[in-house]
């Protein structure tokens, strides 16, 4: 397909269904494992894997900086014929996600144990947060680079590949699970093993598009290095911070449960944090499926093909966000029995966490496509913004005021809070953008 100038709508649900299944498959990877480490271990299993929940939104991230922010300016620059410089920007992201595994292996190396205590770990937790770890470090590079890769085969016209991997990964994953925690009865270490293989996995079948005919994506001597490479960062800052805010909120999430509601609401919690990548997996997808048509689009002047791009990912986010809130309120110990062997207290508080929380699924899929959007559109600060304020700021404050004002359980209203006002600052910006202003000014 032509990205500036095939139809709009086949192509972008192309690409939404090959960017939707990666994150969906992906959103699989951990979904299983609490699946067959909260029936192994019981409540305690999932309140492991809600400690180490923030270290993955770490190491993800780190791949949606190189890999997004690098590819976003790559669509642009091809889209505008500057061919020369598209490429320097991939050899970078791909030199950019090595330095950074290499930086986050050191750090979870040495300081492993201060950040799982700092994440709200208590002396059990810690343990089996440390066994979980020990397969996962050795795929740490696989988690960053499947990131960047599956970035650059959407704008390399090769989305279903990067699909086919996340999917052959994380069917591996299903299976491995199983085996290694029952059958090899390993417990919560086996899960970890499983997830590392699948990303191997993952990422071997990525490297087979480098031996295609139609690869374009080749390494060139880059110039002007460290310029690019601030805005690739730049540019791709929001998205992480995106993903990364998950982990931050975890973090806060962790220690103020752990503080004023103790292990049963983490183990609570520790589902809703399995339930909250597939809300948000399809406004990955569409921000993903739209990036490259707007950034081609962008840079080629094309402004009535970028709005027709929109309509469609706000139309899927309404969808998505319709959805999930529906499933919470309707069906909350679904969750629950799919997910651990309850104890009859985690039956009676899980109902009211669960829907309270999930309100707010009905803005979080639109604040996640803007993101994307506003980086397309080459806005980096007004996503970078929006991605702040939902996954830091106002968000750490909602999670750490809520309960001394209005008592513990206002904790779980902080998200929906949170969502409610970032959604407001991007509806301003986005009709502002899209339908006032046609001279868009490139950060690069």
């Amino acid at each position: 397909m032509d990205l500036l100038k095939s139809k709009v709508r086949p192509m972008y649900f192309k690409y939404l269904v090959a960017a939707s299944g990666s994150a969906l498959v992906a959103s699989i990877f951990g979904m299983v494992d609490a699946m067959m480490v909260g029936k192994y271990h019981g409540p305690s299993g999932n309140a492991a894997l809600a400690i180490f929940a923030p270290l993955w939104s770490l190491i993800f991230s780190l791949g949606l900086l190189a890999g997004i922010g690098g590819s976003v300016i790559f669509a642009n620059k091809r889209g505008s014929g500057n061919e020369t410089e598209a490429l320097e920007h991939f050899t970078l992201s791909i030199l950019y996600g090595a330095a950074l595994s290499i930086l986050a292996m050191l750090i979870i190396g040495f300081f492993n144990e201060p950040l799982f205590r700092f994440f709200g770990a208590d002396d059990e937790l810690l343990v089996m947060a440390k066994k979980y770890l020990k397969p996962i470090f050795f795929a740490v590079p696989c988690c960053v680079f499947s990131n960047i890769l599956s970035a650059y085969l959407r704008n390399d016209n090769n989305p279903n590949l990067a699909t086919i991997a996340v999917v052959a990964g994380g069917v591996f994953n299903c299976f491995g699970d199983y085996f290694c925690v029952f059958v090899l009865d390993l417990g919560i270490f086996g899960a970890g093993l499983a997830t590392a293989i699948g990303q191997y996995v993952a990422i071997i079948i990525m490297l087979v598009h480098f031996f295609r005919k139609k690869n374009t994506l080749r390494f060139v001597k880059p110039t002007s290095a460290l310029r690019k490479l601030w805005n690739i960062s730049v540019v791709g800052f929001s998205t992480a911070i995106s993903d990364l805010a998950m982990g931050i909120i975890g973090i806060l999430f962790n220690r103020q449960i752990m503080k004023y509601l103790g292990t049963d609401a983490l183990a609570v919690y520790g589902i809703l944090a399995q339930i909250t990548p597939f809300a948000q997996c399809l406004a990955y997808g569409a921000g993903q499926a739209a990036q490259p048509i707007i950034s081609q689009n962008l840079g080629a002047g094309q402004h009535d093909r970028i709005k027709e791009c929109l309509k469609y990912g706000l139309y899927t986010c309404a969808g998505m966000g319709v959805f999930w809130t529906a499933v919470t309120q309707l069906a909350p110990n679904f969750f629950v029995n799919f997910f651990m062997t309850p104890t009859p207290a985690v039956l009676e508080i899980a109902p009211g966490i669960i829907r309270a929380y999930g309100i707010s699924y009905i803005l979080l899929p639109f604040n996640l496509f803007a993101t994307y959007y506003f980086q397309a559109m080459m806005k980096a600060n007004i996503s970078m913004i929006a991605s702040l304020a939902r996954g830091a700021v106002i968000s750490g404050g909602m999670i750490l005021l809520l309960p001394m004002i209005a008592g513990a359980d206002s904790i779980w209203y902080a998200m929906l809070i949170t969502e409610i006002l970032v959604a407001g600052y991007g509806v301003y910006y986005m009709v502002k953008c899209t339908w006032k202003h046609h001279n868009i000014n490139s950060v690069v």
